[in-house]
């Protein structure tokens, strides 16, 4: 799977988004049965995620399941994982012994939305289990105190925290959603803010919002055509014997060459051979 540029929290109790979300081209869609689900709806909700499960996506779903030892933990792990889902997604991680604890056979995604989540980040990076790791910007800005800041300079400490762990460990790491999906101007700075510091991509909470991010954390034409132009000059010095390789006066090394396979794999280009 390349890596998820766009992942769309859809709420568990609305059958109809959840229809809606199959046609939106979101890379991953998220089936919440936590945040977005009152208490007296979340029943509904695990039956609607699994009957939905049931119909089939055209894109990976994971499921966001309720905290670690809430009274719905148990029923959501037994329906859910019947149906087979490509990922769930725990709010609220804090130890590492959460996510070993949980060998469900299901790749997790684990979110960091506390100051003790972002100290575990490397810990929990580390679990065979886990495929990535989620900011969760609202309550880790909560449990921080911080105040708003539309450039997240408070933040930005946290944020590239848990980048690093995901990278040390070769896992997947997604930004947080962005509340005021009516902003479309501030939503696009806050994604190339975002692949700037290193995120694969971007949660998000309305459909608007799946083709900026599809487009701001994939990969442009002209980065296609850099990359095939390195490879070939990588290759052609390689024949001719050069000890030195340099494309448009910049010296190419073997972390470009790496940098430049990367780009065409999530493009779903090959490289020239």
């Amino acid at each position: 799977m390349k890596r998820p540029r766009s992942a769309l929290f859809v709420p568990g109790d609305k059958p109809r988004a959840i229809a809606k979300s199959r046609t939106l081209g979101a890379d991953v869609i998220i089936l919440d049965l936590e945040d977005a689900v009152a208490p007296e709806h979340k029943e509904q909700a695990r039956e609607n995620i699994c009957a939905a499960l049931r119909e089939g996506f055209p894109c990976p779903v994971w499921v966001r399941l309720n905290i670690s030892g809430s009274i719905w933990e148990q029923a959501d792990q037994e329906a859910v994982l019947c149906e087979k889902p490509d990922g769930l997604v725990l709010p609220k991680v804090e130890e590492a012994g959460v996510a070993r604890s949980m060998t469900l056979g299901v790749p997790l995604w684990l979110m960091i939305e506390t100051a003790r989540g972002v100290l575990a980040a490397p810990d929990l990076a580390a679990e065979q289990s886990v495929a990535g790791l989620i900011v969760g910007a609202n309550d880790l800005a909560h449990d921080l105190r911080t105040g708003p800041d539309p450039e997240r300079t408070p933040l930005l400490f946290a944020l590239s925290a848990v980048v690093l762990a995901a990278r040390a460990h070769r896992k997947g790491v997604l930004d947080a959603v962005y509340n005021t999906f009516t902003d479309t101007v501030g939503f696009e700075r806050e994604c190339l803010d975002g692949r700037a510091l290193g995120f694969d991509g971007k949660t998000l909470i309305h459909p608007s919002q799946v083709e900026t991010a599809n487009r701001s954390f994939g990969v442009s034409p002209a980065e296609v055509e850099a990359a095939h132009e390195l490879l070939h000059a990588w290759e052609a010095g390689r024949r001719e014997g050069k000890s030195l390789v340099t494309v448009r006066g910049r010296m190419v090394e073997e972390m470009h060459v790496k940098a430049a396979q990367d780009v065409l794999a999530q493009a779903g280009t090959s490289a020239p051979l």
